[in-house]
């Protein structure tokens, strides 16, 4: 008789101790949940520094106890420099930029010793107000989810008390168990920031700009860039320096269909192989010559009313793209898509430098960023002899509309104009081609007619002199 007491007590020990720890698992699954929603919904913080405006926030969480945080810009989610502590870390966007004196410090940085780093520290301000608002909001979807189950399974009032208390508790548990060493530690280590290069770029400043030479005040305007802009493969300028020749710049180019058509003087300093690191901002060695940045010889034509900017395609190695995509069956592969995007975050950043040079240009001229035209056209043609099928196809043109999304948000944040050309029913293998040729000296370039549909977007683009 007393072993069969025992064994009944056993069994309802048993089964009230499975219940127990079925109610404990799913108050854990509810406070995962919660936690879940709340790292969606709670709003990320606003905080101002030198007049631009950056959101902050979180990462969505991964299994790594550690890792860089992100910060969006221009549309790509770039990692930080800096490492976080726990699986949820901070997420900065730069939603607004403001042109002003402080522009170009916000971004590079200063050496001035004991300057204070208030980029830092609004950071790390901001990131404080989130962790206190994601707290909040995961209690409050707590109490929602747990009382919504309590009166789905027509529980007592005092048991549905109980949960209540238990599930916030849980809840509150995981997520200071799991965010609150993040939240501790990156607060000191915002703090150590003080500029957005040190954020997410390179740890050393971009070259200073410091033009050399006498001073252009008869160049209205000037083009800077890379074979594009420089005409790569068309007829040389007559008279041309060596250097002119050596960039390739030619006399079809859309610099001089816009010298043509509005009677200015338009420099042309784009060159073949430019990128903003090696050509723009900071010196190009190109067959066996050592060009000035770009943007340095464009500084002495101070009376210029018009900068116009193509660049881009060498940045991201485009000519390397298209080449693998002819010889292999499928270029959207796994490691070329993640060549691809770590490519464009590195673009990302060195064009938020060149960006905030040409804002800061005094007095400030227009800034006209080109978006490259589509040269390939949606059926293969004449490609598929140069083994580029129609999926391929697809991937380089999907590739270069997400360049040209990053050049025209870059763009837009600085209030600068983004035309793009018009290349519908003129890729490469139409009747009227405005694009050289395969057998070509530069194949995929624009030629005459391809020069002059950009010069067409760009004077569209320009703003009317003033009455």
């Amino acid at each position: 008789m007393e072993t069969s007491d025992g064994t009944r007590r056993a069994g309802r020990l048993a089964r009230l101790a499975s219940r127990w720890l079925a109610g404990v698992l799913l108050l854990v699954l509810v406070a995962a949940g919660a936690i879940a929603v709340a790292l969606q919904v709670t709003p990320m913080q606003t905080v101002t520094v030198a007049g631009q405006v950056i959101q902050v926030g979180a990462t969505a969480p991964d299994l790594s106890l550690s890792g860089p945080g992100e910060v969006d810009l221009f549309g790509q989610s770039l990692p930080t420099n800096v490492r976080f502590t726990g699986p949820v870390r901070p997420r900065l966007q730069l939603s607004q930029i403001t042109i002003n004196s402080e522009l170009t410090t916000f971004v590079e940085g200063t050496r001035a010793a004991g300057a204070e780093r208030i980029l830092g520290t609004r950071l790390a301000d901001g990131w404080k107000r989130y962790f206190a608002w994601e707290t909040a909001v995961t209690g409050a979807g707590t109490l929602i989810l747990v009382g919504a189950l309590a009166g789905w399974r027509r529980v007592p009032h005092a048991t549905t008390i109980k949960l209540l208390l238990a599930g916030l508790v849980i809840a509150e548990a995981i997520n200071v168990g799991a965010i609150m060493s993040t939240a501790y530690t990156a607060p000191a280590l915002l703090r150590r920031m003080h500029s957005l290069n040190q954020l997410v770029g390179s740890q050393t400043r971009p070259p200073a700009i410091h033009p050399t030479g006498r001073p252009l005040r008869r160049v209205q305007g000037v083009v800077i860039g890379d074979s594009t802009a420089a005409g790569a493969g068309l007829a040389p300028l007559p008279g041309s320096s060596v250097a002119a020749r050596a960039c390739g710049r030619s006399a079809d180019s859309y610099a001089a269909d816009l010298s043509a058509v509005n009677g200015w003087k338009v420099l042309n300093l784009a060159c073949d192989g430019a990128t903003i690191t090696r050509g723009l901002l900071g010196p190009q060695e190109h067959n066996g010559h050592l060009l000035q940045p770009q943007l340095a010889v464009a500084e002495r034509a101070s009376a210029a009313s018009v900068i116009i900017v193509s660049v881009g395609a060498d940045d991201l190695n485009w000519a390397t793209m298209v080449r693998y995509c002819a010889v292999t069956p499928n270029c959207d592969d796994r490691a070329t898509a993640a060549y691809f995007q770590q490519q464009l975050a590195s673009f990302s950043k060195d064009y938020l430098d060149l960006l905030s040079r040409l804002a800061a240009q005094p007095p400030p001229p227009q800034v006209i960023i080109n978006r490259y035209y589509n040269p390939f056209g949606s059926q293969p043609g004449c490609l598929a002899e140069a083994g580029l099928t129609p999926a391929n196809l697809q991937t380089l043109t999907s590739r270069l509309a997400t360049l040209n999304a990053v050049l025209a948000k870059g763009a837009a944040q600085f209030g600068f104009s983004s035309p793009q050309p018009d290349f519908t029913g003129h890729q490469l293998c139409t009747s009227q081609p405005y694009v050289q040729g395969l057998g070509a000296a530069a194949p995929f370039h624009p030629t005459a007619l391809g020069q002059l549909a950009i010069a067409l977007a760009d004077q569209a683009a320009l703003r009317p002199p003033p009455t």
